[in-house]
């Protein structure tokens, strides 16, 4: 019958001597590779335990394997398939993988590799700032952003003749400065490294410094050209050189002071500047390396008749030169460390979220960006030399207390504020409408007192912290707390610095508070929302509080000093329910964790599912060749079968309606 037929053909082709002889000879072959395996071992380990140990060798190879990868190879990215520039520029930027990695610095290589993101280099104080290309301008105050160009364009660039280079740009947040790392090479000679340091002095903020060091490994001489372009169509301005004698001779120095309009027709504003006379060309001997400091002194000052100019103009220029004088007499080093010590205190506050692969979703490489571009257009008061006591005693109290600040909708969910930052234009519209925001929601004061308090305002309106009639409280809906937050020394007072943490729980998805004191000059008390349980004294040690849904919706959290004044909020906060927040839904927590909403699995699980499923499939087809290659069942198929006798093997082809499955 057709039946008989093709199960005899099957068992023929299957069961044929050239193919057991096969399958024959390659068990042989593995059981001779196990028995060797076995022997170079242990002799008294079982074939179940080498099976079993390798399993679990490979499962660990599997998992643990793309981490351990990822870790060694990415963290020191693999070099033998780079040229020798980039495999230098690549290991200069290896030092600041760690500040990458934890947000605090942005690195861009030119031409930009995947994933970077293109955030302009810019470098600022708040009296004067620059972008780092070439032809990039002087920008000074006009409103509340840097935002007036003087055609001046101070960026000194080295190039050498007849070498390629390869270029990487690394901001780094919490000094203040930018490195431009270059490595310049030709086929078979050693690359010329070149590092450069851009930034706008804190102290002094009138000075801009870059530091250029050439280093030539190779056994020639060799020169390279310094570009610095200076003086533009500047109509209004003249140019003059001078002599200073410090450090180890007498140097050269450009002065150029001119004018530029200002928003009132009839008034000017008077610029001057002072810089190094850099050389068109230096020197640099066999295995030596030669450093250039260019030096750089911006004053100007507030609007002026326009006929007033020529009365003031000398004085400008001599303001300029004394200050140039001050930088350059000094240590450079000093100068350098007082610099990044100020942008090292303005960073010690932050803010942490937890990262997201949801789609258009608000990371911590925006946010410190943001930070990093509305801190470099902001006066650090409290640090410049020429602040008077008077000053800083007000600044410190404005610092101390801010009533009403932030009173708006927390900020991490205004788009509008976390534009992009690729162009002078991006940031200043993005600076612009930060500061607008904050002074407009109740934190003028803190804007006033420069750098130091724009930071503690974005901190505040990120979570909608609020300072109100003596105590602090955190307005936010729970249903926005579906990521994890940290707020990093919140000032409470010039004493008191709180760090609150957000963490969502891994089994419930419900996000609990955590508060804890950085410092303190007094006691401090907290209490979660309707300050109904008595409240709970806050200390170096973490605290945690539920986050708790009210009706009408009130503030998760309340903090102050004043005890009596918490057990008494109760009574006028007014709430009609309060209950536990529920937890968030699965399918928001793993868009951002995952970036859908199906879960955790990692690919890796689902190869490894679909491994195991091929092997079943190929173990069990194994079974059944081995079942039909028997010769009792060959020889049954080979003859004749009536279909009534149809026994348990032919009901694997044969369903039960006798058709063919």
């Amino acid at each position: 019958m057709a039946i008989d037929k093709m199960l005899s053909v099957f068992v023929e082709r299957v069961c044929s001597p050239r193919r057991s002889d096969q399958i024959i000879e390659g068990a042989m072959d593995i059981n001779d590779v196990i028995k060797r395996a076995k022997r170079a071992l242990d002799g008294y380990i079982s074939y179940r335990k080498a099976v079993l140990l390798i399993l679990v060798l490979l499962v660990l190879l599997l998992y643990l394997g793309p981490s351990i990868f990822r870790v060694v190879i990415f963290r020191r990215p693999a070099q033998l398939s780079q040229d020798a520039a980039s495999r230098s520029v690549t290991m200069r930027v290896d030092r600041f993988w760690q500040q990458i990695s934890e947000g605090n610095a942005h690195v861009i290589h030119s031409p930009p590799e995947p994933d970077e993101r293109p955030f302009l280099p810019y470098i600022g104080n708040g009296l004067l700032g620059i972008t780092l290309d070439q032809d990039s301008p002087i920008y000074i105050k006009g409103g509340r952003t840097l935002s007036v160009p003087i055609n001046y364009r101070p960026v000194t660039l080295i190039s050498i003749d007849g070498m390629n280079v390869k270029e990487a740009i690394v901001t780094e947040y919490t000094s203040g400065i930018i490195y431009r790392i270059q490595s310049w090479d030709r086929p078979g000679v050693r690359p010329i490294d070149i590092t450069y340091q851009y930034y706008a002095h804190r102290t002094l903020p009138n000075l801009l410094l870059q530091d250029i060091k050439v280093i030539n490994p190779t056994e020639d001489n060799i020169i390279v050209d310094v570009d610095h372009m200076g003086l533009g169509d500047w109509p209004s301005a003249n140019a003059d050189v001078i002599k200073l004698q410090h450090g180890d001779g007498e140097h050269e120095y450009t002065v150029v002071t001119g004018n530029i309009d200002a928003a009132n027709q009839d008034e000017v504003i008077p610029v001057s500047i002072v810089t190094l006379k850099v050389p068109s060309s230096l020197q640099v001997k066999a295995r030596m390396s030669t450093t250039l400091h260019v030096v750089t002194s911006v004053n100007y000052t507030d609007p002026i008749p326009r006929e007033s100019f020529d009365e003031v103009k000398k004085e400008s220029e001599q303001h300029a030169i004394e200050i140039l004088k001050e930088a350059v007499t000094g240590n450079i080093k000093k100068l350098r460390s007082s610099h990044m010590n100020v942008w090292k205190a303005l960073w010690s506050p932050g803010f942490y979220i937890s990262p997201s692969k949801a789609e258009n979703a608000l990371n911590g490489d925006l946010i410190n960006a943001t930070i990093y571009s509305v801190l470099s257009q902001s006066r650090a008061f409290l640090y410049e030399h020429k602040t008077s006591k008077e000053r800083r005693e007000a600044i410190q109290h404005d610092l101390a207390y801010s009533e009403g600040c932030y009173g708006g909708h927390h900020t991490l969910e205004a788009p509008t504020l976390w534009s992009k930052l690729d162009s002078i234009v991006d940031i200043n519209n993005v600076v612009s409408l930060w500061m607008m925001t904050l002074e407009k929601q109740g934190c003028p004061l803190l804007t006033r007192a420069g750098a130091d308090g724009v930071m503690q305002a974005m901190l505040l309106s990120f979570g909608g912290l609020r300072f109100k009639n003596q105590h602090l409280e955190f307005n936010v809906l729970p249903k926005y707390l579906h990521r994890d937050y940290h707020f990093r020394r919140l000032s409470y007072g010039n004493g008191t610095h709180l760090n609150i943490s957000v963490v969502v729980q891994e089994e419930d998805y419900k996000a609990v508070l955590y508060v804890a004191l950085d410092r303190s000059d007094k006691n401090y008390y907290a209490c979660d929302a309707g300050c109904l349980d008595p409240p709970v004294q806050l200390g170096p040690t973490k605290q945690m509080f539920p986050v708790k849904l009210t009706e009408p919706v009130t503030a998760i959290l309340y903090i102050t000093w004043d005890r009596i004044h918490m057990e008494e909020l109760k009574h006028t906060i007014h709430v009609k329910e309060i209950a536990l927040a529920p937890p968030h839904e699965h399918h928001v927590i793993a868009l951002h964790r995952h970036g859908h909403k199906w879960g955790g699995l990692p690919t890796l699980f689902w190869f490894t599912v679909v491994a195991l499923i091929v092997i079943f499939h190929l173990f069990l087809f194994k079974l059944v060749v081995n079942e039909y290659c028997g010769g009792d069942v060959k020889h049954r198929y080979r003859r004749p079968m009536a279909p009534g006798n149809l026994d348990i093997a032919t009901r694997l082809f044969v369903g039960h309606s006798g058709k063919i499955l």
